[in-house]
């Protein structure tokens, strides 16, 4: 904790802060001296008997801060008295890489501090957590920020206070800051490392490493044409792979493959950073199989790594449409070293044509899946992510029409794009 803290005092000055409140972000960054700056929209309308504190998940350990972060709120939901309220909240350098820390502003409304006090403190000592708390000042205005000293630490024995001041909303959102790599992966090797730490506390995770391809073989380029169909659930997609097997007399392959289907489920119990690892992982070995299979006939691809992306893409990113990243962002890059198929088909759907096709299915569903039955703008935000996608060449086609109807037009597509 302490070599985490000592790192990020020489650029506290420069973070800002962003706490979400009823879906919103609200920025907010901090000086050691005030200019007359009004107080953040955050700290307006208080109640003078609450303490606010925020807690940011420090760990240089990747591993380590997303199984802690994915464990603190049910945390604190537990141990603090029930009058305290939490928010999400982050901290970042404005377009900085990989400089998001994720934690929670918290408002105490009960009647002692001491009970959220003794629990904050004893995450800050034993934990990868950074902890500030909030005063308002004599005047019953301004607010400070207090960065608590770190036991561990003799440079941070004294606290220092710092005005908190509003901050303009950056150029791009926070969350995209921290998505390469972390909830894309865009190398063979990225992902593996993430796994491969994950041995000695996921089992599974040694057992996916075993079936796993050389890089060589992930992107070795097969001689006939691969074409992946990609699309919502209940869009159509099993009935057209299906049919254009045999239409074609192709191979029909998935993503994730059928030998990862006993760790799913272990898997989508972890947090983004090891779920998303393990997805991008099964693409390599489907991208094995790709190449095996289109050394003897076309290859037909349910779902790859379009859907892997779009989906992590439109989690991490909170909020409106217009915070996903901008078309020609390099988080829509293809991976270099993944096998490119020779065309992508995305069937889009009418929304409440595809929850009556729900409905009727009754399957089981993930949870990312079950928010897209009820929430129109993570659907919108994974369409947007799907169409800005960099790479193979890439066509929307309309599903509502007849299954029949939609096979002929994909099988015309195919024809004229990949000369079968």
């Amino acid at each position: 904790m302490a070599r985490r803290t000592m790192s990020l005092i020489p650029q506290w000055s420069s973070r800002v802060f962003s706490v979400e409140l009823n879906g919103a972000p609200f920025y907010f960054s901090t000086r050691g001296q005030h200019r007359g700056e009004e107080v953040p929209p955050v700290f307006r309308e208080v109640q003078n008997y609450a303490r606010l504190y925020s807690l940011l998940v420090c760990s240089s350990d990747k591993i380590r801060r997303a199984k802690f972060y994915a464990e603190l709120k049910e945390k604190l939901l537990r141990e603090l008295p029930p009058e305290c309220h939490l928010s999400p909240m982050s901290s970042f350098l404005p377009n900085v890489r990989d400089s998001l820390l994720n934690g929670y502003f918290l408002k105490d409304n009960s009647e002692s501090s001491s009970p959220t006090e003794r629990l904050l403190r004893d995450l800050s000592q034993r934990d990868p957590v950074f902890v500030c708390s909030y005063l308002k000042c004599e005047d019953g205005q301004l607010w400070t920020q207090r960065l608590w000293p770190d036991a561990d630490c003799p440079a941070m024995e004294t606290s220092k206070d710092y005005y908190v001041v509003p901050s303009e909303a950056p150029e791009y959102h926070p969350s995209t800051l921290n998505i390469i790599n972390s909830d894309v992966f865009y190398s063979f090797e990225e992902a593996y490392e993430v796994l491969e730490k994950c041995g000695d506390i996921i089992p599974e995770a040694m057992s996916v490493l075993e079936l796993l391809p050389s890089r060589a073989e992930a992107r070795r380029k097969p001689d006939y044409p691969v074409i992946v169909i990609e699309g919502l659930d209940a869009t159509g997609k099993t009935t057209l792979t299906e049919s254009l097997r045999d239409a074609l007399g192709a191979s029909l392959l998935q993503s994730p493959p059928q030998c990862l289907s006993p760790m799913r489920a272990r898997f989508d119990r972890e947090p983004p950073l090891i779920r998303r690892a393990f997805y991008a992982l099964g693409n390599y070995l489907t991208a094995e199989q790709i190449g095996q299979e289109g050394m003897k006939t076309p290859v037909i691809v349910d779902r790859f790594w379009h859907s892997t992306a779009a989906y992590a893409i439109a989690t991490a990113v909170s909020g409106q449409v217009c915070n996903l990243p901008a078309e020609g962002s390099e988080v829509y890059r293809w991976p270099s070293d993944l096998l490119q198929p020779s065309l992508v088909v995305v069937l889009t759907l009418d929304p409440e044509e595809r929850k009556r096709r729900l409905r009727n299915r009754g399957q089981g569903k993930t949870v990312e899946e079950q928010e897209l039955d009820h929430n129109q703008l993570f659907r919108l935000k994974v369409e947007t992510a799907y169409q800005r996608i960099s790479g193979p060449a890439f066509v929307t086609v309309d599903a509502s029409p007849s299954a029949d109807q939609v096979l002929q037009q994909v099988l015309l597509l195919i024809r004229g794009k990949c000369h079968l």
